[in-house]
């Protein structure tokens, strides 16, 4: 018999709909924990990487994204941290929104003092718009150059150049990317002369079948030590195919945690969202199937010091997000 996912998958919506970017919301039931974390989590411990796909009645899909996600509700992320002994949270903008942060804004409210967030933004936004976001919450702007497939180190720079300018005088945001090895150390010194912290989503974007000594990866591991830069060590799946313990990606962890903990970020990236090549955003594309007990326990091993593990969950984003 097909799964609830699987019917939704096969049926997919309406092409009218998705071009117009507002779609059905497919209810299947978000990821959850399966394996109980096994070590003790410290008060106020902190996932650095979620998003929340709403009604889409009331927050439609930009009609420019790459893929349509199923639903992830404010209250199933509560479940999850309830299960993971997660106190905070920060919720990230997903590109299927584009630049309209009102789902993760309501988000942040639902959810008070616990949350913070990061918003995505383009020229059009004003000194008040951003006064008004840090007032709701929001933390940092993001980059994402990974999903929409852009690997060109020019246009990076120039994004990132961008950026600065936007939020150069808020020393209390940061700026968020999503990109290759590549690409970082191509635009290395611009990174590391940013005038706001940098941080650098799911292991600088790594692929752990390359190895530690892929191009880039270095680059990456320079930022973190010389405190130039923030990465989350976050998403294994994106990095290696070898589910579900990832054992691959363990060299990777060690060399970034090694190179600074006070400069790593833990993050689930709840609910995992997939972009399947050949898909189109008429169709709904699952999550990784992935089971966030385990891999947080999988952190606990790369960190079995409990002092360091507190700098990472707790002390690190209350810095980076202003807890």
């Amino acid at each position: 018999m097909l799964t609830r996912r699987e019917v939704l998958i096969g049926a997919g919506v309406g092409a009218a709909a998705a071009l117009a970017g507002s779609v059905e919301t497919a209810f299947a039931t978000a990821p959850q924990p399966k394996t109980p974390v096994n070590f003790d989590v410290p008060k106020e411990a902190c996932d650095c990487h979620t998003h929340i796909f709403g009604d889409a009645k009331k927050f439609p899909f930009a009609s420019g994204r790459t893929y349509t996600p199923e639903s992830a509700s404010v209250e199933e992320m509560r479940q999850l941290h309830r299960a993971l002994h997660t106190d905070r949270v920060v919720v990230v903008q997903p590109s299927v929104y584009g630049t309209d942060n009102s789902c993760t804004l309501d988000t942040i409210r639902q959810l008070g003092p616990v949350a913070r967030g990061v918003a995505v933004i383009d020229e059009k936004f004003t000194t008040a718009d951003l006064d008004d976001m840090h007032r709701h919450g929001v933390r940092g702007i993001r980059i994402n150059l990974e999903t929409a497939g852009q690997a060109d180190p020019a246009v990076a720079k120039q994004r990132f150049r961008e950026a600065i300018e936007q939020i150069a005088t808020r020393k209390d945001w940061h700026i968020q990317i999503y990109t290759r090895p590549t690409v970082i150390v191509a635009i290395a010194d611009d990174l590391a002369s940013s005038p706001v912290p940098v941080s650098f989503d799911h292991f600088g974007g790594a692929q752990a079948d390359l190895g530690v000594g892929q191009p880039g990866f270095g680059a990456l591991v320079n930022l973190v030590k010389t405190g130039k830069a923030y990465v989350k060590v976050s998403a294994p799946y994106r990095s290696s195919k070898l589910a579900p313990d990832y054992p691959d990606i363990v060299p990777f962890a060690k060399a970034l945690i090694g190179a600074n903990p006070q400069r790593i970020l833990w993050a689930s990236d709840w609910p995992h969202p997939q972009q399947i090549a050949g898909l189109g955003v008429d169709q709904i594309s699952p999550p990784y199937a992935v089971d966030d007990g385990l891999l947080f326990n999988h952190f606990a091993e790369w960190v079995p010091d409990a002092a360091r593990r507190r700098t990472i969950l707790l002390d690190n984003p209350a810095t980076l997000y202003g807890f």
